[in-house]
């Protein structure tokens, strides 16, 4: 799974390693301790007005802004992203939450990590993974548009959109295996353009870029735990620390 992550670039940064045309997120303040609900950045391809059908030409690809937690467009309650913030690769199709998003609201969610927590004995410590190369990575993600649908269960016309992102998990690699047995799908560039493509419904082609990232793609070294608390930020969240003995890696 993934319940906190990195995200430190800045928007110059990531329209640059991401080949984006339009920038439309707010400037965040670097987090190296994102918490579901908080508002992220996520690459998505556009066509033609609606975002739907279209030839590759009318593609623009942009940065905007996502909360954290997918909420479904039928939700009756925002409350219910909390409860989606991973989508497993393995149901995406067949999961009324994540089955639209799938075929045509896919994204790429950036960060330059994420954090697991390894049981050792009665504690629980707090690993960093990152990648090897020190490049950001690009979390395949899902997104979906909500407004509020009032008492009489209908969406607000004149309502404002709140848009949100779920990040898939697959299987855990070797290397992350000893820490959990789920993990995020890190998506490398050449799949890039296939995930977002907005006019690609083929889920069965989609499904096979949604692996386990390379065992030598990513590493991973503890860290204090401070990141346990989502109140605390800062880039010493990412020192590495040394284990007590009995903990050792």
């Amino acid at each position: 799974m993934c319940g906190r992550f990195v995200q430190a670039s800045s928007p110059e940064l990531l329209v640059a390693r991401f080949g984006v045309d339009e920038l439309t997120a707010a400037r965040h303040e670097p987090s190296y301790n994102v918490a579901p609900r908080a508002t992220v950045y996520a690459v998505r391809d556009r066509a033609g007005g609606d975002g739907d059908q279209s030839e590759d030409q009318d593609r623009r690809r942009y940065l905007s802004d996502l909360r954290w937690g997918l909420i479904p467009s039928w939700a009756k309650d925002p409350k219910v992203g909390d409860r989606m913030i991973n989508a497993r690769a393995e149901s995406l199709a067949d999961k009324p939450a994540y089955e639209r998003a799938f075929r045509r609201h896919r994204c790429l969610v950036p960060a330059e990590g994420f954090y697991e927590w390894q049981r050792r004995g009665s504690r629980k410590q707090p690993m960093f993974i990152h990648r090897r190369d020190g490049e950001p990575m690009a979390f395949a993600g899902l997104w979906a548009a909500w407004r509020d649908r009032g008492e009489g269960g209908f969406a607000d016309p004149d309502g404002e959109w709140l848009r949100s992102c779920a990040i898939v998990t697959t299987n855990a690699n070797n290397t992350l295996a000893p820490l959990h047995d789920r993990m995020p799908v890190v998506l490398e560039e050449r799949d890039w353009d296939r995930w977002l493509d907005p006019g690609s419904g083929d889920v069965d082609a989609l499904a096979h870029l949604l692996q386990p990232a390379s065992d030598d793609l990513l590493v991973a070294y503890p860290v204090g735990t401070a990141v346990n608390s989502a109140d605390n930020d800062g880039p010493e969240l990412v020192d590495r620390v040394e284990l007590e003995p009995s903990l050792g890696l």
